[in-house]
């Protein structure tokens, strides 16, 4: 049984991968979803496996890159269902990028994707849950990569780690006010987004897997959630390493 029930819960990026398999997991609890992405067909269907699970459900095609949008579907979620209780930000990508062949174009697209979607949501849901009297809690889907440069994932890597930055400060400002924030740092899963990008992926889990950290995460509330254990012990170890020796290890992997 869910430990999670009787909740609105917000998941932005829901029509496929982590998103969608968190919502499955949590449609079991009785729950009032609203869920958004892009792609309008893929929502739909996952819209309806909520409901047949028993949980209400709103389902809204919207690009998050857009702030109009992302604050539109925050403002609906309220109409429809009164508060938001819980939110996933859960939208990005990290396709494989070599810094002596991407252009200024391509590094800003990578912000926008992993960085200002956030903002566009982190922004009018701060709004939202400071009117509520229990605040509510924002979670965020943010990546073991935004913890250091990763090669060939350099873009994707700094705008993870803004994003974790900006959430840090808003955790702190936030609190006296009870909104609560955690970062979620997934290692490599294996989404049908990544599968054929040519990155090595060492300790590779499945979306399902993820999907049970993140709900894990969402009842824990935790500062910070890494998994699956063997990347993030990998990670907090060449963090810990002096850089001339951690950039040798992570010259190895890279040429895997």
């Amino acid at each position: 049984m869910a430990r999670i029930t009787d909740r609105t819960v917000l998941i932005v990026g829901a029509s496929s991968g982590i998103g969608a398999e968190v919502a499955r997991r949590l449609a079991h609890g009785a729950n009032r979803f609203v869920i958004t992405a892009r792609r309008a067909p893929e929502l739909a269907a996952v819209a309806q496996e909520i409901r047949a699970a028993g949980s209400a459900c709103l389902d809204i095609p919207a690009d998050a890159r857009t702030p109009q949008a992302a604050a539109d579907v925050v403002a609906a979620a309220v109409t429809e269902y009164g508060s938001v209780d819980i939110a996933l930000l859960n939208a990005g990508q990290g396709p494989p990028m070599s810094l002596d062949r991407v252009s200024v174009a391509d590094v800003a697209r990578i912000m926008a994707l992993n960085y200002d979607v956030v903002v566009n949501y982190l922004i009018p849901l701060i709004g939202q849950m400071r009117r509520q009297p229990d605040g509510g809690l924002i979670a965020h889907t943010n990546s073991l990569a935004g913890l250091m440069g990763i090669p060939r994932q350099g873009p994707y890597s700094a705008a993870k780690a803004a994003a974790r930055t900006l959430i840090d400060a808003a955790r702190v400002e936030l609190a006296p006010r009870g909104i609560r924030f955690t970062s979620i740092h997934p290692g490599f899963v294996a989404t049908e987004r990544i599968s054929g990008d040519g990155l090595p992926k060492p300790f590779q889990i499945s979306q399902e897997r993820a999907a049970r950290y993140v709900v894990h995460a969402l009842e824990k509330e935790p500062a910070q959630a890494y998994f699956p254990w063997p990347t993030a012990a990998l990670v907090h170890t060449l963090r810990a390493l002096p850089t001339p020796v951690s950039s040798l290890v992570l010259r190895k992997l890279a040429a895997r």
